[in-house]
Order: C-alpha cells, then sequence, then structure tokens
C-alpha cells in the first residue's frame, strides 16, 4: 500500500485525477489523497491556489506537504503544464536549447524540478504542453457536447498531423487549447465540465498509447508499490 498527493495546475486536472487516476490506482493498492490545487502565491497567511503562475509558492507548498508527510510510502506528485511554464521555473533557460526537442525538453525540466524539490518520494510531472494534449487522443468525443461536425473534423485533422498529440506545439495561438477554442468557442468556458468528462469517455488507456510521457508518468505511479 502507498499514499500518493497530486496537485494539481488547475480544476480540469484535479477532476480527472479525482474520477480516473484514483479508481486506476486504487486497484493496484495505491491510495490517492484527494487532489490539491497547486499554490500560486501567500499572502497575509493565506495560500492562493490553482494556475502554477510563480514557482516559489509552488515550491514551497510542497516542501510543507514533505514535511508533514515523512512515511516512506506517501508520495508526491504534480500535474502541471509546460505551457505557460513559470519564468522563474528551475532549469528553464537551460531548456531553451532543447525546444526543438519537446520529450527531451520536457524531462530536462522535471529533473531540474526533481533536484530542487530534493525528496526520493517526489514524482514530478509537466504535462506536453497541457491537460487539452489529452483530449487530442481522440477529438471525436467532442460531439457528445457539441454538434459541430466540421469543427470536430477540423481538430481530428490538426492531430493527424503529429505522431503523438503531446508534440501539438505550445504557441500563444497554437496551443491544444488555443486550437479547439478557435473551432468550438463555447469550450472557454466549460471546460472544467467537458474536459474530464471527454477524457473518461476516450479512456485511460486510449491517452497512454498515444502520449508517450504521460503513459510514462502513470507507469511510474503504478509502481510505487
Amino acid at each position: 500500500m502507498a499514499r500518493l498527493y497530486l496537485f494539481a495546475e488547475g480544476q480540469t486536472e484535479q477532476t480527472f485525477a479525482d474520477t480516473v487516476l484514483t479508481p486506476h490506482l486504487a486497484n493496484l493498492g495505491i491510495y490517492m489523497q484527494p487532489p490539491v490545487l497547486i499554490a500560486h502565491a501567500k499572502k497575509k497567511g493565506i495560500v492562493h491556489r490553482g494556475g502554477g503562475r510563480n514557482y516559489v509558492p509552488m515550491k514551497n507548498d510542497i516542501l510543507r506537504f514533505l514535511k508533514q508527510e515523512k512515511a516512506n510510502d506517501v508520495f508526491f506528485t504534480t500535474m502541471i503544464d509546460l505551457y505557460a511554464i513559470p519564468a522563474d521555473f528551475p532549469g528553464l533557460t537551460e531548456a531553451e536549447c532543447l525546444r526543438h526537442l519537446p520529450y527531451e525538453r520536457v524531462k530536462a525540466l522535471e529533473n531540474a524540478f526533481a533536484n530542487d524539490i530534493a525528496d526520493c518520494r517526489f514524482v514530478p510531472f509537466i504535462q506536453l504542453h497541457e491537460y487539452e494534449t489529452y483530449l487530442f487522443a481522440d477529438p471525436t468525443r467532442f460531439e457528445y457536447f457539441y454538434s459541430r461536425e466540421k469543427q470536430i473534423s477540423a481538430l481530428k485533422a490538426i492531430v493527424d498531423n503529429y505522431d503523438s498529440p503531446e508534440l501539438i506545439n505550445d504557441g500563444p495561438h497554437s496551443a491544444p487549447s488555443k486550437r479547439i477554442i478557435a473551432e468550438i468557442p463555447d469550450y472557454q468556458h466549460e471546460k472544467t465540465i467537458v474536459g474530464p468528462q471527454m477524457l473518461e469517455l476516450i479512456g485511460l488507456d486510449a491517452i497512454r498509447r498515444k502520449c508517450p510521457h504521460f503513459n510514462t508518468w502513470i507507469s511510474i505511479l503504478e509502481k510505487l508499490v
């Protein structure tokens, strides 16, 4: 048996962890605590959560949890975006030279993150490039929420140009979420509801097959026991 804390970028990741990851890992004897929104600031003693916009509050919050939970069978992980990653994130400058190699770039940042936290129980995960990446594992599932056949076909055509949805780039207008919103504007205000439900429909196995970096993370978590 092992226990796992997950620090989530936002509500969509939080809900996904609750509805998809928690039952999957529980079957393997890994029990996830209620996912925690990542800290982005602390003012007058109050921690403000959601959206990893600043690295230091995020780091300090994780370290606080690590100090509170010292058992060897308690682990900690993250689910944060590479897209718009904080400017003060460790190793960010060095990783810029790997921008043309997304998998090497994100791994370098995760290693720098792990070294900065410096606890072997910490398993950092940075999404390539954001949560909406996984919706591109099967964009046809948008049809359950929107009657937009032409737009959904356009989204499918986008991902067909890549070896993996994780390789859809992180430009300000071409990141996965921006591409979805360009075709289906309603998604912008409904993503906390539609996003997690879509991944339930797509299924964890399909996402793992299409997204190797995500699959590596899940494989590591499965071996925590």
